[in-house]
């Protein structure tokens, strides 16, 4: 590897030739081949010093695509490797023995609670372990998708109704009377604890048989944005973020609509703005695109594109999603609502059918929006106060 000036040409001449066209890959051969591995931080380094010698952030931003491919490559080398701290199984079973570590201290106070003692411990610990949510979602949204890619729908199938289960026992647990508690409790956290051993008995093990070091550097990168439990995120989680907050394959083209033209950077942007999350399905029920707003209410991961719509829910909300998306397709319906009391904030979820001019489906979109801020809006504000 170069000294540092020696870097900056380098990059420098890859930059001018990304403008005339050089290819991704080929920029990231000659960039591993003349300068080597370096860190996301040194690479972050590099642009911001020919940012101040002047050179055009557009032009430097060509170069973050070439960037998410070196660290692409990197990964999938690392995710060959379940030993690897970094992987996604091994941090999967790091927030596992955290979550058994607060349900056995749970478990050690309930002979306790029934003498009517220790109730504001027990409850406190269990709404900690609400956290174990977001492990559940990260396997449902990350990990399914990628195992039915695989030809393996069990867990989506069967697992992803047992996280339903506990979702329902947390519910139970948290509006139980002093007597019915330390059942509630009980129950709880023995569903919690069966979850640990399924996961690591059954779920996890086959998952590495299965799935290919590529897939696992997706879930690794997509786990970054999705966040982790109980446990500090690996150092390449941050670069991951960096990556992703940094890299666009948006290459300046413009969509053309009846109304105007925007350009494809534009659009992004103007669609992650609004303040309500777009999911579309297509006419085949596949998943197809979602917005990326800093403030989802639900956690999408970019693995659901292509997925079917079915896998996306829950055995126990199946026959619902069904019944809408026949309802579209037939015409005798092209909306439907539901709204539901999330953390404390209320969720409106709309569903709308997409047709064309001649009223052919062309698909479905769910908007969902917090409403709760919205619902407390009383009076005029008008835009001269």
């Amino acid at each position: 590897m170069g000294g540092y000036p020696e870097r900056k040409r380098v990059l420098k001449e890859i930059l001018a030739e990304l403008h005339k066209g050089l290819t991704l890959e080929a920029a990231k051969e000659r960039f591993e081949a003349e300068i080597g591995r370096v860190t996301s931080v040194e690479i972050f380094d590099l642009e911001q010093s020919l940012l101040e010698e002047g050179v055009p952030a557009e032009e430097i931003k060509k170069f973050c695509n070439v960037h998410a491919l070196l660290f692409e490559k990197d990964l999938e080398k690392s995710m060959a490797d379940p030993a690897s701290p970094s992987h996604p199984v091994a941090l999967f079973k790091a927030e596992n023995a955290e979550i058994k570590r607060r349900v056995d201290s749970a478990k050690a106070l309930l002979p306790a609670l029934k003498e009517g003692k220790g109730g504001d411990w027990v409850r406190g610990l269990i709404e900690e372990l609400r956290a174990v949510l977001k492990h559940y979602e990260r396997k449902e949204q990350l990990l399914f998708p990628y195992l039915e890619k695989a030809g393996f729908y069990g867990p989506s199938k069967v697992m992803w109704g047992k996280h339903d289960e506990v979702r329902e026992l947390f519910k139970k647990a948290a509006f139980s009377s002093p007597a019915e508690f330390p059942a509630a409790a009980g129950a709880l956290l023995d569903e919690i604890e069966a979850m640990i051993f399924k996961e690591e008995n059954i779920l996890l093990p086959t998952a590495l048989e299965k799935l290919k070091p590529a897939d696992w550097a997706v879930i690794f990168r997509e786990s970054a944005q999705a966040g982790y439990i109980f446990i500090d995120p690996p150092a390449a989680a941050a670069e991951a973020l960096d990556i992703a907050q940094n890299a666009s394959s948006l290459s300046g083209a413009s969509v053309n609509l009846p109304s105007g033209s925007l350009a494809l950077e534009a659009l992004t942007a103007l669609l992650n703005t609004l303040p309500v999350d777009l999911t579309f399905v297509d006419e085949e029920d596949t998943v197809r695109y979602f917005t990326e707003g800093k403030d989802r209410v639900f956690l999408r991961a970019r693995s659901i594109i292509g997925r079917k719509v079915q896998n996306c829910h829950p055995p126990q909300s199946l026959d619902k999603v069904e019944r809408i998306l026949d309802a579209f397709k037939s015409g005798k319906k092209s909306c439907e609502e539901f709204w539901i009391n999330m953390k404390g904030r209320l969720i409106h979820i709309r569903y709308f059918a997409l047709r064309g001019e001649r009223g052919k489906y062309l698909g479905a979109l769910e908007v969902t929006q917090d409403i709760t801020d919205i619902q407390k809006i009383k009076g005029e504000k008008m835009l001269a106060d």
